[in-house]
């Protein structure tokens, strides 16, 4: 009788979690900008090139040892990917996919982690200028999680667990290119 009585308790308490998961948000967009002390042109060169990917994004300095690999077409053109592969959990296997390019204004691109959770995000650099020497770039972070995972966003607030990293990754480019 009590086995019964603690089954239909988790029975219960799984439908509860199954339906408050129908009701949650399973999309989220990030953003956030920084303004650096270079023409527009001079930062957008410098975005728009997968190759300088690892002296800017903190998610590949996690893991000194991150094997790093080009593929498809040029490296600063739409279908260039970079190819990542680490067993730091927090920098994961993957690719970055340039998606669509408007030069000296945007970069669309798509994240696809493999590992250790695979997911996809989409998002874009935006380029904006501010002045004739300073430029407002934009980082633009869009995913998600499906149903019932989506659970877990009503726990974890992804503005601070990837915001600071997308901000962290800022300040990394206007330091470069800065000095």
């Amino acid at each position: 009788m009590i086995i019964i009585k603690i089954l239909a308790a988790i029975g219960g308490l799984i439908c509860a979690v199954l339906v408050i998961a129908a009701f949650t948000k399973k999309q989220y967009t990030l953003q956030r900008s920084i303004l650096i002390n270079k023409p527009v042109e001079a930062v957008f060169d410098f975005i728009r090139y997968n190759r300088n990917q690892h002296l800017y994004s903190v998610w590949l300095s996690f893991d000194p040892k991150t094997k790093i690999e080009l593929q498809g077409a040029a490296d600063d053109t739409a279908g260039a990917v970079l190819a990542f592969e680490s067993k730091n959990k927090k920098t994961g296997t993957g690719e970055w996919e340039i998606r669509k390019i408007l030069p000296a204004e945007r970069l669309d691109f798509q994240l696809r982690f493999k590992a250790p959770f695979a997911f996809i995000a989409d998002g874009y650099f935006l380029t904006e200028r501010h002045d004739s020497s300073t430029t407002r770039l934009s980082w633009v972070y869009n995913s998600g999680m499906d149903w019932p995972m989506n659970i877990m966003l009503v726990f974890m607030d992804m503005d601070t667990i990837v915001g600071g990293d997308l901000e962290k990754s800022l300040n990394n480019i206007k330091r470069m290119l800065e000095k």
